[in-house]
């Protein structure tokens, strides 16, 4: 904030207790006048110095006056145009923050904001602890490649994941003038990604059903809504009554929840509208999942690992949103049109995309519908009991 310092607003300026404030004099050009959240307050010159843009303390008010900042500040200006700037000023130059300062207010100001899925690029920020101690301008390229190694001998993926949300904060760093510029501006992914295949086979579903019944409400019964409609996880998971029309049978995601920003509705079937209806509802709560009635539930990890040990011996590593590919690969199967299914899936890209996308404001919705009955009743006859699929087999005999 610029404005004409005065003694009288330096004494009279009260802290913010949620974040520091500066002033920036216009009578004095670099002069700035911070106070701390705690209250302190001080002098310093923002200058660019031999390249580098620097922060100078001047001093402490009212050890140091408005009027002996200014001429001090005045001072050190000289000597920097004249080249006679040296460290035996005595002026502090105020080190920049470390990397493990900036993550945090990185993910306060920035990512809580944006992301629902804060805490897994908290958790891949956290795997920079070789780089944690440094401070933000003094990270060179180098660094983050070796750090990168380490994690990649681990957790291959992870090491791609991490290097993109490092890349992210450093380019939050130069929007905030921390750094000039980021060393690892269009650094490629170290490891190259093979795109998942996995696809549960019917008895593998059959097997997961059998577990969900087991667990029953919330993660339970998530999981079966999970299977049923092919939605992300998180979507499913924070999923709200005032998102649903049980009359009109649609789940109406805003597009404040969508993975795309996109609003998407997505039909229910009569097994889904079943599960819906065995969902106990918390008073005042409008969260369908939920055990505490004031947030979504989590702790999917230890869920799967729940689910992993109901599961056939020997049953291939799977991970929740393959349940995503499963729903996709069996439309295929069914017959589905491609497009039916990317609109269902709510993928921002796909069959119809670019400027089509744009202006295609037909949702297939009575396709929708009809392609994810027929995965419903697919999963009704891969969950039936076995007693039922032989006398349906002999049925058709």
């Amino acid at each position: 904030m610029k404005r004409k310092l005065t003694a009288k607003f330096i004494e009279g300026v009260k802290p913010d207790p949620s974040k520091r404030l500066e002033f920036r004099d216009e009578l004095m050009p670099g002069l700035v006048f911070r106070i701390s959240t705690s209250g302190t307050k001080t002098f310093c010159l923002h200058k660019r110095i031999n390249g580098k843009m620097r922060r100078l303390t001047i001093g402490r008010f009212p050890v140091l006056s408005l009027a002996e900042a200014r001429k001090r500040v005045r001072q050190v200006l000289y000597d920097i145009e004249t080249g006679r700037f040296e460290d035996r000023t005595g002026l502090e130059v105020e080190a920049k923050p470390t990397l493990g300062a900036v993550i945090p207010d990185y993910m306060e100001k920035y990512v809580m904001v944006h992301n629902r899925d804060w805490k897994r690029k908290q958790a891949l920020l956290a795997k920079f602890t070789t780089l944690h101690d440094k401070h933000i301008d003094q990270i060179k390229r180098a660094d983050v490649v070796k750090a990168c190694d380490l994690i990649r001998k681990s957790a291959p993926t992870s090491a791609n994941r991490a290097l993109a949300h490092l890349k992210h904060l450093m380019g939050w760093c130069v929007e905030r003038g921390m750094i000039d510029a980021s060393p690892i501006a269009g650094m490629k992914p170290l490891s190259k990604e093979r795109s998942r295949e996995r696809v549960l086979t019917d008895d593998e579903l059959g097997a997961l059903w059998t577990a969900c019944d087991a667990e029953g409400y919330p993660f339970g019964d998530c999981m079966k809504l999970l299977i049923l409609s092919g939605q992300r996880r998180a979507e499913v998971a924070e999923m709200r009554w005032s998102e649903i029309d049980l009359e009109k049978r649609l789940w109406t995601l805003p597009s404040r929840r969508a993975k795309n920003g996109r609003q998407h509705t997505v039909p229910i079937t009569a097994a889904m509208l079943d599960v819906l209806r065995r969902v106990p509802r918390f008073l005042g709560s409008d969260y369908v999942f939920t055990t505490t009635g004031k947030s979504p539930v989590s702790g999917f990890g230890r869920l799967k690992d729940r689910l992993d040990k109901a599961l056939p011996e020997g049953t291939e590593p799977w991970i929740i949103h393959d349940l995503r590919r499963t729903m996709s690969t069996n439309m295929a199967m069914l017959g589905v049109p491609q497009p039916v299914t990317e609109a269902l899936l709510n993928h921002k890209t796909g069959v119809v995309s670019g400027v089509a996308a744009i202006y295609n404001v037909y949702s297939y919705a009575d396709e929708k519908r009809e392609a994810l009955g027929k995965w419903n009743e697919r999963i009704e006859k891969i969950t039936a009991p076995k007693n039922d699929q032989k006398a349906e087999r002999r049925h058709h005999a």
